[in-house]
């Protein structure tokens, strides 16, 4: 099964986030299959927070991928910004 999921990089105590498609069974920072955007939690309000491609993350819904509840919530909070 193909995941959209979160794969942590960044520092000890400083974490960055890539939004990955890869098959559920890699390990979480382990191979991958394509990087469609990011995730920064500790962004600053003049840096960018989240940043998705969303023409791949349709392309890998319509091929049957699915979103980790993390990556759902992520994005449902970026188009609730967008909408306000």
């Amino acid at each position: 099964m193909v995941v959209i999921r979160l794969a942590r990089g960044g520092a000890k105590k400083r974490p960055f986030y890539n939004m990955v498609v890869t098959d559920s069974r890699s390990r979480r920072d382990g191979r991958f299959i394509e990087r469609i955007g990011f995730y920064n939690p500790l962004a600053t309000e003049k840096e960018q927070g989240l940043q998705v491609a969303a023409d791949r993350l349709s392309y890998w819904q319509q091929q049957g991928a699915q979103a980790s509840p993390t990556v759902t919530r992520l994005l449902k909070q970026a188009a609730a910004k967008v909408a306000a």
